[in-house]
């Protein structure tokens, strides 16, 4: 609730307190291109440590910090840095709480029914995607009567209470038992973190296009297709609502057939849904491009993390924050894009370019998980417990 109260706002903060213009504005989300560094670096320090908590606690507290410190900016420079310095932070340690909850799950694996695992961290992960439901709703309400910088003290408010539910409660590194007379594994080597990393890559390229959906659809919607506010506003809260009633159902698949197939699939749907994006002339057409891209989304940011974390079992704190910050990066990486060829292709035909990369990154997870099951046959349980 926290972050998705405040982002929504933030461009007309920064127009209309702080006197940017639009462009300038729009450059706000270039600082999301340290978020794999930031997340990488937190990763591999929440590796190390003995219980995986004691960063998401810091990331809370920085993260109000932060907040607190954008509400009181009075020049265009201070949010820049604030970003880089405060909430990326914040941001990547969050993260971490993904990495606690493999942790516990390990330690239970004799008591889980398999696939249950996937399903708990799925659960999670809803409660994440609740947030956005309701948090723009907020962010917006709190904005009309109180103004701007009451909604990113509230936003601060809401970090900081993410503290509440962690009151003692401890989450010890999980550390996979050996034999008698066999040394501890040793953490991944730089060759394991490779297909975590190409994982990551593809990940980021496929939701890249979220941005290009945001910044471009509502403009098609009024500009060209003339349809009514409410209308408009009915499709972009479409899918939200609908990722969160399919992620039980990619949940229950995923412990089926995979999470990975499942992510596979709801990248079949992404493409699908941005070529309804650049082909539909009527409301239809776009209703039906937000299921598919909430099926993606239910898919992806459900069960991704798990992937990721199959990916490096040695290294889950690395695993979490790496997936969760490319997540982060695709709004970067989505914002240029749009940039570079909106002028060229136009609206709606600017939506043929996330289609198209959405493809080329599920070509490349098909050949990931091709190459990783040649590799091994053996199940992802005893990889983790191998420490493979």
């Amino acid at each position: 609730m926290a972050t998705s109260a405040a982002v929504p706002q933030l461009t007309t903060f920064f127009v209309t307190e702080l006197g940017a213009t639009l462009p300038q504005a729009g450059l706000y989300y270039l600082t999301n291109v340290t978020a794999p560094v930031v997340g990488f670096a937190l990763g591999r320090l929440s590796d190390q440590r003995p219980d995986r908590l004691t960063l998401f606690r810091l990331g809370a507290v920085v993260g109000a910090v932060g907040w607190t410190a954008m509400g009181l900016v009075t020049s265009l420079w201070m949010p820049f840095v604030i970003s880089v310095v405060a909430l990326g932070v914040a941001g990547a340690a969050g993260a971490q709480v993904y990495a606690a909850v493999r942790d516990e799950l390990s330690r239970r694996t004799a008591e889980l029914a398999p696939g249950l695992d996937v399903q708990v961290i799925s659960t999670v992960r809803m409660g994440f995607t609740l947030g956005w439901v309701v948090g723009p709703v907020l962010g917006t309400v709190v904005g009309s009567v109180l103004g701007l910088r009451a909604v990113l003290f509230m936003t601060a408010a809401l970090s900081l209470l993410q503290l509440v539910p962690m009151i003692g409660v401890r989450a010890p590194r999980f550390v996979a038992p050996t034999a008698p007379g066999v040394a501890p594994t040793r953490r991944g080597s730089r060759r394991a973190l490779l297909p975590l990393l190409a994982f990551c890559g593809l990940v980021m390229v496929a939701a890249s296009g979220d941005t290009v959906k945001f910044a471009y659809l509502p403009l098609y919607m009024s500009e060209q297709l003339h349809l009514p506010a409410a209308v408009r506003g009915g499709v972009i809260a479409l899918q939200p609502v609908c990722e969160l009633a399919l992620m039980p159902l990619a949940a229950r698949l995923a412990g089926r057939y995979g999470p990975m197939k499942v992510v596979m699939a709801g990248t079949v749907c992404a493409v699908a849904a941005h070529l309804c994006y650049a082909t539909s002339t009527t409301v239809v057409g776009l209703v039906v491009a937000q299921v598919l891209l909430s099926a993606m989304w239910a898919g992806m940011a459900g069960l991704g993390v798990s992937v990721a974390q199959e990916l490096y079992p040695s290294g889950v704190g690395v695993a979490s924050s790496t997936f969760m910050s490319s997540l982060v990066f695709s709004s970067t990486f989505g914002g240029l894009l749009g940039s570079a060829f909106v002028s060229g292709l136009g609206i709606p035909g600017v939506f043929v370019v996330p289609a198209v990369l959405s493809a080329l990154a599920l070509v490349g997870m098909a050949v990931l998980a091709r190459r990783l099951g040649r590799r091994t046959q053996a199940p992802v349980e005893d990889l983790v417990g191998a420490g493979v």
